[in-house]
């Protein structure tokens, strides 16, 4: 296995280098593998306080999560979201979404936390204590569930 080591930038830290891999896995995989036809580019990636994280290998970027904080929260206490979570295909299966997960956590565990999540991936996302709440809901022409983090919840694979 290659290097696996995470790499987290604020927007204005980024390369173009970096920049054009990630959002070129991000549409290879959302657009072109899974269809979504929603807008991908959002500002929600210029944002200051939105933190990019990512592993890369000699193709490009394995890997990628970002972080966002929204001024108010979304659901009860939680104003950190991370999403646009994405694995390359010729590597998935070998954990990378769980150490960029990891990161997240032990970086923001102390806060309450919130997701949209693909409802078939949702059972990851509680192996680190996220909840789901209310109803399935199709965005971006998948099924989705909330799921939300309380700051003290614990990580099942401890």
């Amino acid at each position: 296995m290659s290097d696996c080591s995470v790499v987290e930038k604020s927007w204005g830290e980024l390369t173009t280098w970096e920049l054009y891999s990630f959002l070129k896995l991000r549409t290879d995989v959302f657009f072109l593998e899974q269809k979504i036809d929603e807008e991908e580019l959002d500002d929600r990636d210029t944002e200051p306080e939105t933190s990019h994280l990512w592993i890369a290998d000699e193709r490009g970027i394995a890997a990628y999560l970002r972080v966002i904080v929204d001024a108010e929260p979304s659901h009860l206490d939680a104003r950190r979201l991370f999403g646009r979570v994405v694995v390359r295909a010729d590597r998935r299966g070998e954990g990378l979404a769980q150490l960029l997960i990891d990161r997240v956590i032990q970086r923001h565990g102390h806060e309450s936390m919130l997701l949209h999540s693909q409802e078939y991936i949702a059972p990851l996302y509680a192996r680190y204590g996220f909840e789901a709440f209310g109803e399935i809901y199709v965005e971006a022409g998948l099924p989705h569930v909330m799921m939300y983090r309380t700051a003290t919840a614990s990580d099942e694979r401890e």
